[in-house]
């Protein structure tokens, strides 16, 4: 049994501390590499021209007749809620999912988008059992539109 000096002990215990507030930069970092270069965002559909878009009165409405489905507040899929603009912006467990200004760095874009490249995080999957159908170019650039607006 070897026994550790007071300063190996607070020097371990540091790297513990280190490590774990190291982990989710890390594991952000590598999510955003993934996510960008998975994926051609110059594919996604253009924002929407409309201005003052917010989650109450054009995206909650969107999100109520598909993605509340599975994302809502019982058992949300990932963590992920999209009953509410706390959740949406919360995102899921492993992170943020919309990056408010900028919906190319927003992977709720490219999910909904059914982009190439990204088949398994389309939203909805394709053979979802719901059978909710993918949301229309339109929609999504309504998404966008606020995404770029701020996400309010």
């Amino acid at each position: 049994m070897s026994i550790m000096s007071n300063n190996s002990v607070r020097t371990h215990k540091f790297l513990q501390l280190a490590l774990l507030l190291a982990a989710p930069v890390a594991f952000n970092a590598v999510a955003d590499e993934k996510h960008s270069s998975a994926v051609d965002v110059s594919k996604l559909p253009p924002a929407a021209t409309k201005t003052g878009v917010t989650y109450a009165t054009d995206i909650k409405p969107l999100f109520d007749t598909t993605c509340v489905k599975c994302h809502g507040a019982e058992r949300p899929k990932a963590g992920l809620r999209l009953n509410s603009l706390e959740g949406a912006l919360k995102g899921t467990k492993e992170g943020k999912v919309i990056e408010p200004g900028n919906s190319a760095k927003s992977p709720l874009l490219t999910s909904i988008a059914h982009l190439p490249g990204d088949e398994d995080g389309w939203m909805p999957p394709k053979n979802n059992k719901a059978k909710i159908a993918p949301l229309t170019k339109d929609q999504v650039g309504l998404v966008r539109a606020w995404v770029e607006q701020g996400a309010k």
